[in-house]
């Protein structure tokens, strides 16, 4: 199933388009409310949507017709939406099994329900694992062609944190940087892969609130991404002062987290499981953390116990493609893991982790470590002297307002071990101080 058009708040004032990414990896066509249906028994491929009406046309102008696109596609069946419920009841009164994919827009729930008689509720537990398996098979090994769109996105990607990097100044609100950083990407041809990140505040993970004014001493955290035309995503995450230079603990924070980033980037390779460069990762922040005096005790143990997502709080990485979590709309049990290898759902941290199965040639992911220093957490943990063996809680108290600090890029796995995708953006804090020197 494609998506449809969803009113922001009325009918015709509509959000973003962004077409479903499954539909886009097999049919090609960025279009609204249109459907398919690939018969492996008959075989053949039916795409089901409505050409334009002369209203249509009047509003939005003469563009190619459907089946105009379909054939850029390479199928050659078009049929009017209407008929696909027609063709579901076909099979179904056939006794046939009709396999789909979790929905997860809800006028798509509302259609699949009507269409296969499921309640909504139930419509996620009747997927078909057998076709969630195989998409994600397919989608999860590059082709050439994606390669070069993914790498095409990180580096437009790159050329915006380094615009962002070198026009950021002391007095500005994030909000103005967040909107050179959206004109960019659609100046690049393509859009926003995911909503902005871009704060002074970088301990809170996801935040995209966007009205704080940049301050001397503080610490910018751009995590942002471009999605190219065709659309795949890049996401890369830069860390950097709002002044010249950074202060002596945000150098010494930043570069443990450029040693874990590091030490991940280099252990990516074919066979490796991602769960065990993201344990490795982590035991470099710890032991970082603990050479400045926030950690302290044994570093393996500390991992071990989860004492480190006191400042870790999330997952080293994540597959990429398609979606800037790529696939996670069918499961992350079937996109990052493997019935082997189940996911710790409940440690603090480790039930973040979206990715931890073993890597092949063909998949692309980030490596993003970082240091989150988080009031409330301090609070909660400190009230239970939870990990005290673990946690210097007095050292931590004056790192209190620290913020945060993260470093992202985005990897292919190669047949030998891994490609960093796109060009190079400043990473040590010298090449940072050196861009922000001569900003203002």
């Amino acid at each position: 199933m494609g998506n449809e058009e969803s009113p922001m708040n009325y009918k015709d004032n509509t959000y973003h388009f962004r077409q479903d990414s499954t539909f886009l990896y097999y049919f090609g066509i960025s279009e609204p409310a249109l459907g398919a249906i690939i018969d492996l028994d008959e075989d053949q491929v039916i795409l089901f949507g409505d050409e334009m009406g002369i209203d249509d046309i009047v509003w939005m102008g003469r563009q190619k017709t459907l089946e105009e696109k379909s054939l850029d596609a390479g199928l050659t069946r078009v049929l009017p939406l209407a008929q696909l419920n027609t063709y579901l009841k076909q099979y179904q009164d056939k006794k046939r099994q009709v396999h789909f994919l979790p929905p997860y827009r809800s006028e798509n729930k509302i259609k699949l329900s009507g269409w296969l008689n499921l309640p909504v509720d139930q419509l996620k537990e009747k997927a078909s694992l057998s076709f969630i398996k195989a998409v994600v098979a397919q989608r999860s090994i590059k082709s050439v062609e994606e390669i070069e769109e993914l790498d095409r996105a990180a580096a437009i990607s790159a050329d915006i944190h380094l615009m962002v990097m070198q026009q950021a100044k002391p007095g500005m609100y994030e909000r103005e940087l967040a909107a050179k950083i959206q004109g960019a990407a659609l100046a690049s041809g393509g859009n926003l892969a995911y909503p902005v990140i871009l704060t002074v505040r970088g301990e809170i993970l996801h935040n995209h609130y966007h009205g704080n004014q940049l301050k001397e001493g503080q610490l910018v955290l751009n995590d942002s991404g471009v999605e190219t035309a065709l659309g795949y995503a890049g996401d890369l995450t830069r860390t950097f002062p709002v002044g010249k230079k950074f202060t002596a603990e945000q150098k010494d924070v930043y570069d443990i987290v450029l040693n874990a980033y590091t030490h991940g980037k280099n252990m990516l390779a074919p066979g490796v499981k991602y769960l065990d460069v993201h344990l490795a990762s982590c035991k470099m922040l710890a032991q970082g953390l603990k050479d400045i005096g926030l950690m302290k005790g044994n570093v393996d143990d500390a991992v071990q116990a989860g004492a480190h997502s006191m400042f870790f709080q999330c997952g080293t990485g994540h597959m990429m493609g398609l979606d800037v979590h790529d696939m996670e709309d069918l499961g992350e049990q079937y996109v990052g893991y493997t019935d082997e290898l189940t996911k710790n759902t409940t440690q603090f941290g480790l039930k973040s982790l979206r990715l931890g199965k073993a890597l092949e040639a063909g998949y692309v992911l980030t490596v993003e470590p970082g240091v989150y220093i988080i009031p409330e957490l301090i609070d909660r943990w400190k009230a239970t002297n939870q990990f005290a063996e673990f946690i210097n809680y007095d050292k931590l108290e004056q790192f209190r307002n620290f913020s945060g600090i993260r470093v992202e890029d985005d990897f292919l796995v190669t047949e030998n071990g891994s490609r960093m995708l796109g060009k190079h953006l400043a990473l040590s804090t010298d090449e940072i101080e050196a861009i922000r020197s001569e900003a203002y």
